[in-house]
């Protein structure tokens, strides 16, 4: 009877709570909000908060094309790839009093599952055979190489600075259990810069404007997504979505791990909140307000003062500040 229990508690985990229905449907809130947010800006009354569900079912119910050019498996097995990913993640990211699945890799353990995200949707856009689609892939390659770097300094600071004199705990309870007993990493002064280097990093592992460049809806049409459509589209879409929240909730649990009630509950319902506030600040505001960078550019920002902002933190809290 253990053994039966402990599979349907891991099955529920995956696919209701903190996983897949859960992430999914919090994600498409997001996107929601987001869009809402940016039509008010412009002046815009936008679409509902809920358009972004609408518009995934709609793309479910449609006909999924394949290219004749294509590699059918492929193709239609790269979203499926990118969207199970995704869902693994929100398993070891702590809701503020609530992880899933946790051990002593969690971290390393993430930035692979968010690198084979990317790599899905690159190898997804190459089986079609489109050449509007190998210019987004040659686009989305370098823009992965441009903050992944900071991204990782990021982590190593977080893993340092919560492991202390012990070295390095890459175990997101180890991390959020620290700041519980020492306060949160955003409001500590050498983890100010890499708290700044990782919301500037949230947009462009989300794909937004202005870091948009490998989809550049106006240049080369949807790049790697060109050929894509019905439920293949949609699951990248909803991918999209999903990892607003994961990425959001990453910063919600490496910056601010200390925040918990206790109660489930009300710790779900707080987690929501941060990550919508996270999402309207990094990404509502920095896409309604600028335009898409181009890709030497976006190189040369994250390289530069994204790697720099890490790198100051990795640096300071090696010399135990």
């Amino acid at each position: 009877m253990t053994i039966i229990f402990t599979i349907i508690k891991s099955i529920f985990y995956s696919l209701v709570f903190p996983g897949l229905l859960f992430t999914a449907a919090a994600g498409l809130l997001l996107a929601g909000i987001d869009r809402k947010v940016i039509a008010r800006m412009q002046k815009r009354i936008g679409p509902p908060i809920r358009q972004p569900l609408f518009d995934f079912l709609k793309l479910m119910g449609k006909e999924t094309i394949v290219p004749r050019r294509a590699n059918r498996l492929v193709f239609l097995g790269a979203p499926v790839v990118n969207l199970i990913s995704l869902a693994l993640i929100m398993l070891f990211i702590p809701v503020l009093g609530f992880t899933a699945f946790s051990g002593s890799a969690d971290l390393i353990v993430i930035l692979y599952l968010i690198t084979i995200s990317g790599v899905a949707l690159i190898v997804g856009g190459s089986s079609s055979g489109s050449p509007y689609a190998g210019i987004g892939i040659s686009r989305e390659m370098v823009t992965m190489m441009s903050y992944e770097l900071p991204f990782v300094m990021i982590l190593l600071a977080v893993a340092k600075k919560a492991g202390g004199a012990a070295g390095m705990t890459f175990s997101m309870d180890a991390i959020t259990a620290f700041q519980r007993a020492n306060g949160s990493f955003l409001f500590t002064w050498s983890m100010i810069p890499a708290a700044i280097a990782f919301l500037l990093v949230i947009p462009a592992e989300v794909g937004m404007q202005p870091f948009d460049v490998a989809e550049a809806e106006t240049e080369i049409c949807e790049g790697p997504l060109i050929e894509y459509s019905g439920a293949a589209l949609g699951l990248f879409k909803l991918g999209t979505a999903m990892k607003m929240l994961i990425m959001t909730g990453l910063f919600t649990a490496l910056f601010l791990g200390g925040v918990s009630t206790g109660m489930i509950g009300l710790d779900i319902i707080l987690f929501v909140i941060i990550c919508i506030v996270l999402t309207v600040l990094c990404m509502t505001t920095v896409h309604a307000v600028t335009a898409r960078l181009k890709i030497e550019h976006l190189f040369k920002f994250f390289w530069t003062f994204v790697a720099g902002l890490a790198l100051v933190s990795l640096v300071l809290v090696w010399c135990g500040l």
